[in-house]
């Protein structure tokens, strides 16, 4: 994840859609700032769908609900992969 060392508000534009990468880093802080697993939170919304997993501090609720579920599984999945292959590279 990126700096997660401040909170981070995304003002967007009617019909802007937010970049999945910066939603799942704002959440993620989010969740931990509350004291929340944020893998657990965010795996929760994921398969149930229900937004009370996510917490509403710093608009994190509003912000997810923003984005797909399936388009935020697919963004850790990239992001998996990328690591995985960087850390291949470097181990070879």
């Amino acid at each position: 994840m990126a700096d997660l060392g401040n909170t981070r508000y995304f003002l967007l534009r009617p019909g802007q859609q937010p970049n999945v990468r910066d939603v799942l880093d704002l959440v993620y802080q989010a969740l931990e700032e509350k004291g929340y697993d944020p893998v657990r939170q965010i795996v929760g919304y994921i398969m149930s769908g229900d937004p009370t997993y996510i917490t509403n501090h710093g608009g994190a609720r509003n912000m997810i609900v923003k984005v797909e579920r399936d388009e935020l599984v697919e963004e850790l999945l990239v992001s998996y992969i990328e690591t995985a292959r960087m850390a291949k590279e470097g181990g070879e």
